[in-house]
């Protein structure tokens, strides 16, 4: 091992024993790791000044500036409020349909505000109907995260994979490319989640109040504080029709291949404020530059791994264990990794470690990349078996008063579902 690399896995080490102690936020420990191996020399300015600069970073705080415009419009609020009533007309069923119009935009909106508006909705709307909302609270919060892999914009792990990817000089990926494994993920998650949730109701309820404070003190580096979006607001057609009409075509131009998701995001938010729809403060106020932070900060680490060779050397044991038995069975072991360690870890960490192990992975097997990389964007999101695995599971721990182990009862099934779903879908839609 040279030093360069023994650097890198002691400064490796170091933010992932932090962050599983959690005692320093995780912005602050990610730019950590990175000042150090900058001093070290491992990395080049250059190179830091890529990674905070990188296309991946510039499309996530536009997004978020274009996102926040449309929850100040009042747009959510309203659909919201459509579905309160949809909810009082036909029972149940209408409980379950917001749940699938909040995956559905998780696809393409950050899914705490919605999680943060939804769950109180599907709280005392099912106490109207006499139904337990721990039926439908925890399955509001799953499906949500499954939503967000259905899109490369879904998540801020699929865009931060999509970057690693394209440092490491692979094909880079469209809007809808992972949208099939998307889908057949959340539609399996969906089913499991429909049939087991009767099982919600039996568990051993805690009897607390929800309170915005209480959900900032989980997973709060994974997806933000989520108390900016606890606050109402009342629907203005103006900027609701124009912040709307932007975010499409941000998206559409970008599908088209007009011009980059980075490029068509930066515009738009930028034509927001022109337009006076949301003003410089507000468009400040919902970059969310934790988020930003902990990833720059983690994509300096991964570029380490990759310049040193670690992401090498770490592969080369896995290969030697799973060359035999080919990709299929090497990609199963490297989601079923994944997926074990975003449990631990937040999402943005694990996807910039594995990022590049998947591309040193698929080349040493002699195989396309994308498979792996691929996996990486859905394993990295599937945190279910635990309430502080994602933000969003706080939110409803705390709103619906579960156990711990509701979560492990629940969650860990679907774990493996959408691990053998996902390892399925991805084989047939991204072969080797």
């Amino acid at each position: 091992m040279t030093d360069d690399q023994l650097l890198t896995l002691v400064a490796l080490a170091g933010v992932v024993v932090a962050l599983i102690w959690d005692r320093l936020r995780p912005d602050v420990v990610a730019l950590a790791g990175s000042a150090v191996l900058l001093v070290t020399g491992v990395v080049l300015p250059s190179e830091v000044q890529g990674a905070f600069a990188s296309p991946a970073l510039i499309a996530l705080a536009s997004l978020f500036v274009i996102v926040y415009a449309i929850e100040l419009s009042g747009v959510l609020d309203w659909l919201i409020n459509k579905a309160i009533t949809l909810c009082q007309r036909i029972g149940a069923l209408g409980l379950w349909l917001t749940i699938a119009l909040c995956g559905g935009a998780s696809a393409f909106l950050n899914n705490t505000p919605i999680v943060v508006l939804a769950a109180p909705i599907i709280r005392d709307t099912a106490a109207t109907l006499g139904l337990d909302p721990r039926r439908f609270l925890m399955p509001l919060s799953y499906i949500a995260i499954l939503g967000g892999c259905c899109t490369l914009i879904g998540t801020s792990t699929n865009l931060l994979v999509a970057d690693m990817a394209r440092i490491g000089g692979q094909q880079a990926f469209g809007l809808f490319d992972i949208t099939p494994v998307g889908l057949c993920v959340a539609l399996a998650g969906g089913l499991y989640l429909l049939v087991v949730s009767p099982w919600l109701s039996h568990g051993n309820a805690r009897n607390t109040n929800f309170v915005s404070s209480a959900v900032a003190s989980g997973a709060d580096a994974q997806v933000g504080d989520s108390r900016i979006f606890v606050s109402k607001h009342v629907l203005d057609k103006r900027k609701a029709a124009i912040s709307v009409t932007v975010f499409i075509g941000t998206i559409v131009t970008a599908a088209i291949g007009f011009a980059p998701i980075a490029a068509t995001a930066f515009a738009g938010a930028v034509l927001l404020i022109l337009l006076r729809v949301i003003n410089a403060d507000e468009a400040y106020s919902g970059l969310r530059p934790q988020i930003l932070l902990l990833i720059a900060g983690m994509v300096v680490v991964g570029i380490a791994m990759e310049e040193s060779g670690l992401a090498k050397e770490v592969t080369s044991g896995l290969v030697g264990v799973v060359r035999p038995f080919g990709p299929l069975l090497a990609l199963a072991v490297f989601y079923g990794v994944t997926l074990f360690l975003t449990e631990i870890l937040s999402n943005a960490t694990v996807a910039v470690l594995f990022a590049p192990i998947a591309i040193a992975l698929a080349e040493s097997l002699g195989v396309s990349s994308r498979p792996f990389l691929v996996a990486v964007m859905m394993a990295a999101s599937a945190a279910f078996a635990t309430p502080f695995g994602y933000q969003t599971n706080v939110i409803v721990y705390q709103l619906g008063g579960y156990a711990y182990t509701d979560f492990v009862r629940v969650g860990l099934p679907l774990n493996i579902i959408t691990w053998m779903v996902g390892l399925f879908a991805i084989s047939w839609f991204f072969p080797f």
